[in-house]
This record gives C-alpha cells, sequence and structure tokens, in this order.
C-alpha cells in the first residue's frame, strides 16, 4: 500500500512522532493508523529511559479549576520541541495531569523531594501503630518500610495512581507519553490551591 504524505501528517498529528518514524511505521502496518499508533508506542517505551536524559525546554503550562471554584490546579509540562507543545494530545495530558493534582492534591512531585523530616515524622507515627506493637524490631522496620511506600503513593504525584486509569501511576503516564512523543517529557513543578487554605 502506497503511504501517503496525509497519512503521515495524520498520525504524527495524533502522536506527535517524528515524520519519518510515522511513515515507517504506516508502512510496517500497511497503513492501518491505530495499528500505526501503537507499534510507535512499544517502540517509543524501550527508548523512553534514553529521552528522560534529554533536556526538555519547550512545553506548556496549564490550570484546572475544579467546579465549584474552590480547588485549582496549575502545572508546568516540558517536552523537547514546540511542535509537541502544540499537539492537542500533549495539552490534554497536561490537562489530565492539572486534574490529577485537584482531585488527588499531591504535596511533592516525586520521593527524593519529601524532606527528611516529614519522613522521619511519618516513620515515628508508623511505629506507633497498634497493630504492630509487640513484634521484634526488623519486622516493625520492614512494615514501617512497606507503609512509607504506601505514604509515597498519597503525597508524590508520579507515585499516585491515575484519576482516569486506575492500572497505571502518573509516572507510567509520563513514560508512556515520551514513547508516544519520542520525545523526553518532564513535569516540571505544580501548583495546588485550596479555598481558604495556605
Amino acid at each position: 500500500m502506497k503511504i501517503s504524505a496525509k497519512m503521515v501528517a495524520e498520525l504524527r498529528a495524533r502522536t506527535g512522532a517524528g515524520m519519518m518514524d510515522c511513515k515507517k511505521a504506516l508502512t510496517e502496518v500497511d497503513g492501518d493508523v491505530d495499528q500505526a499508533i501503537q507499534l510507535l508506542r512499544e517502540k517509543g517505551l524501550k527508548a523512553s529511559e534514553l529521552k528522560s536524559s534529554r533536556d526538555a525546554s519547550e512545553g506548556i503550562i496549564v490550570s484546572y479549576i475544579h467546579p465549584g471554584n474552590r480547588v485549582g490546579a496549575i502545572v508546568e509540562i516540558n517536552c523537547e520541541t514546540d511542535f509537541v507543545a502544540r499537539t492537542d494530545v500533549f495539552q490534554d495530558l497536561a490537562k489530565n495531569i492539572a486534574m490529577q493534582i485537584a482531585a488527588s492534591k499531591p504535596k511533592y512531585l516525586k520521593r527524593e523531594e519529601v524532606p527528611q523530616e516529614v519522613i522521619d515524622s511519618e516513620k515515628d507515627i508508623l511505629k506507633q501503630q497498634d497493630d504492630i506493637q509487640g513484634k521484634p524490631d526488623h519486622v516493625i522496620g520492614r512494615i514501617v518500610e512497606g507503609r512509607l511506600d504506601k505514604f509515597y503513593t498519597e503525597v508524590c504525584l508520579l507515585e499516585q495512581t491515575f484519576i482516569r486509569d486506575n492500572n497505571k501511576t502518573i509516572d507510567q503516564i509520563v513514560k508512556e507519553s515520551i514513547a508516544q512523543f519520542g520525545e523526553n517529557i518532564v513535569i516540571n513543578r505544580f501548583a495546588l490551591y485550596v479555598l481558604g487554605q495556605s
């Protein structure tokens, strides 16, 4: 099947992938756009680790105000090119992340940003829980570390379960986007606003 420039342009608009990658994917699947999207995602996931070290200085800032105007979020998401930043898919990703922040109210982007005093305080609280009292210290230590992981999934945006797909974390959504676009994608920073709270 002959792959037309229109088909390549359509696939590029839907995925943000490079023109040559789009043409090659369409050729491999005999012009089936949906299969080409899947193929690009599969190939991209393998390369996402390599891309994550590349500079991402383009992107967008998106806000979301929850109905009722009592909770709002603003997030900066970066990519490598202005072309990807302008795609509907990238902008939908940013809107979904802003909605995630408003709904799940993370305090930090990733666990490395959680201050040590916050971690120490949480460990102290976990050690005092009734169901682990009387257990050997090494067992308590393992239980506390396990529960600390759960704490991170509540307070760190990248470790939270995605509100639109309970089978994925935000980190997985970002990695899938890296694969889809063929560019590094980074959630740079965010802010959450709750009416009456500083």
